[in-house]
This record gives C-alpha cells, structure tokens and sequence, in this order.
C-alpha cells in the first residue's frame, strides 16, 4: 500500500507541473514490451516463497480525447518462488491521462493476474512514450498493483516499444498557441490571463474604456437618463426611471363594545385613527361598518343594537376624521355571525363587536 501511495503523490506532483498544450485525439498504438515485476515481500515466507520475476506482454491504446486514453494489456509473468516457480499472467484494461506536450502520462485500471492463485488488483502508475520518430515510440512505465482482497502491492517496471497510427490531429506549435483566447499569441501576448471577453490591443493587453458619466450611479449613463437623481436602492428602466408595481394594500378595523351598549368607548383608539387615515390616503375607497352583538337577549332587539353600534362608528368616522359620508355604509348581523358559541362572559366580549375592512391599489417603486 505504501508502494501505491508514493506513486499516487508522484504522479499528482507532476501533473501540477505541466504547463504544456497538445492534441493527439484519434491515435492508436500497439506494443510489446518486457516487465520486471516486484512481488510484495508480506507474501515470501514458508512455506511458499514467491519472490520477483520477469514478465513480456503486449498492449492495445486508443486516444479517444486529446488527453485521455483507454488500453488493453496482456502479459505472461516468470515469477521466481519456492519450492517451485510459477508461470502466471495477467490481464486487464486502463484508462490514460496524458499531460499537455504528452510529459508524461498517469494510468489506472483493473487486472486479473493468476501467480500461485487467481486475484483481482487495481493499477495506479505513470508512464511516457518517448518519440523515436513520427510512428516508434519507447514507452516507459512504473506501476504499482494492489490486490482487493489482501493488502499486499506488488509493482511492475515497464520497457517497450510501440508503433502508433491513426493520429487526426498534432501538436499546436508554441508559437500559434493563445492561452487566453484573447486573438494575440502566446509569443506578442505582453498580458498573460487576459479575461474572456475583454477587448485587447496588439499586445494582449486590455484596452481602457471610457467610462460614460452616471450621475445617479443608477447604471444608466446621464445622456440617456430622463430620470435624474433616482434613489440608489431603486431598480430603474432603460430610461433611467424607478420602476413601479401595483400592490394591494388593506387595513382592518375592530371595535369591542360594552354589553348592551352602542357607545364607542375609546373613539381615539389608535386602531381608528389608522381606518381614518387609510381612508384619507386612497378617497376612492368605500367602507361597509358591520355591527355585531352576543347571543343573550332577543334576537331582533340585538338585531337593531348591532345596527346602532355600526351607525355610532360611522358617525365618529364623519364627525372626528372628517371621511366623507357617502363612503361609509353600515349594515347589522345581529347574534348571526357569533365568533364564539360557548355563551360564556368572555364569549359575549368578544362577540359584540364592529369589523371593517378596506383595500386599495397603489404604485410600489422596485427596489434592487
């Protein structure tokens, strides 16, 4: 595990090295290649001793992206053991991480390989296919194999020789590269990193823009603001204008009465005051007052004393606040809309009662 753990660091440190760019997508390759294979000494001992050994194989890879390969490997293994060697194989596939420039490459993959006995390992290693010339490669590789069902690792040393074909594309030269895709190459480009989008002169290098005057720092420059000095916490349109909405807004009136009684008892009830003052803001709204009484006493004398509670209210509405009144009608329930049945004292406060409610409609700015 160790052995697995090491190669695992060396493969990462090197990939956060490379710097380079190429593209290779669409080649393939077939190669031989001869092994030292390294057993994991936690399996020697008596009475068997499996120790190191050789191995020869071959192996098919395809490039399917620039970057990323996928292979297939068969190799037979001369493994040195006591009392007896043993012949084994192994067999398997692995997906490939070339490096920008092919640096060099990380692998990983699953293998069955029979020694003494059938296991199952995952592969985790690095390699590099050095050009000889446009098709022969000498491909090098470390690779450290560790078996599922054990803790032991075992590592293999790779030397080959591959022939590759089938490529679409090569390497871009380092003098056409555009690492930042601002339309400058890497060799003029003055400004490394430059942001996508970003206008840029010969060099690379961001052009300063002339920054229209915003006044009002609404996001509209002034030549094109037909609002000026709008507040900073409004959204405002093309035009640089606040931009409104319509909202329902609403306010509720009620008023409890002492029993057998039509006297408004608090008539500066705050409560009151803000009907009023809702009425007066929004003069187009009207207002029915509905007057309501307990369950004790004659159902047609609550009728009528539910009636004069709503008329009390209305009169204070008209003589105190001054609401016009045509825009206050008063209708009584009588006991016919009880809020509680329990014909308790507490029921019957509750229950002589006046309610209102009035809406209106107005514009509400958008804020950002």
């Amino acid at each position: 595990m160790k052995k697995l753990l090491v190669a695992s660091a060396v493969a990462l440190a090197m990939a956060a090295s490379a710097h380079a760019e190429t593209n290779k997508e669409g080649e393939k390759w077939v190669a031989g290649f001869v092994e030292y294979y390294s057993t994991d000494q936690a399996e020697t001992g008596a009475p068997f001793y499996i120790d190191n050994g050789m191995g020869l194989g071959v192996e098919f890879g395809f490039r399917f992206k620039p970057q990323w390969a996928a292979r297939i490997e068969a190799a037979a293994l001369d493994i040195d053991a006591t009392p007896d060697d043993y012949s084994g194989s192994r067999f398997g596939i692995d997906a490939l991480y070339f490096l920008p420039d092919d640096l060099f490459y990380i692998l990983g993959g699953l293998k069955t390989t029979k020694i003494a006995e059938s296991d199952y390992y995952v592969d985790l290693g690095i390699g590099k296919h050095w050009d000889i010339n446009e098709n022969l490669k000498v491909v090098t590789e470390i690779t450290a194999y560790q078996n599922l069902d054990t803790s032991h690792t075992h590592m293999g040393y790779k030397l080959g020789l591959a022939y590759s074909f089938g490529e679409t594309s090569s390497s871009t030269p380092a003098s056409a590269r555009d690492s930042d895709n601002d339309g400058v190459n890497d060799s003029n480009d003055l400004c490394a990193n430059t942001p996508y989008g970003t206008k840029v002169d010969a060099t690379g290098c961001a052009i300063a823009a002339v920054q229209a005057a915003d006044s009002d720092n609404d996001g509209v420059a002034d030549d094109k603001d037909k609002c000026a000095n709008t507040p900073t916490t409004d959204k405002v349109d093309a035009n640089g204008c606040s931009i409104f909405t319509e909202e329902e807004v609403s306010v509720d009136l009620r008023v409890l009465f002492s029993n057998n009684s039509a006297e408004v008892n608090y008539p500066l009830d705050p409560q009151i005051k803000e009907f009023a003052d809702f009425m007066k803001r929004f003069p187009s709204t009207d207002t029915v007052i509905e007057g309501h009484a307990s369950a004790p006493g004659k159902a047609d004398y609550n009728m009528k004393l539910s009636e004069d509670r709503a008329k009390a209210v209305r009169s204070l509405f008209i003589d105190r606040y001054g609401i016009d009144a045509k825009r206050l009608t008063v209708k009584g329930f009588g006991e016919t809309q009880l809020l509680d049945t329990s014909n308790t004292p507490a029921a019957h406060e509750v229950n002589r009662r006046i309610t209102a409610k009035v809406s209106a409609s107005t514009r509400v700015k958008v804020k950002k």
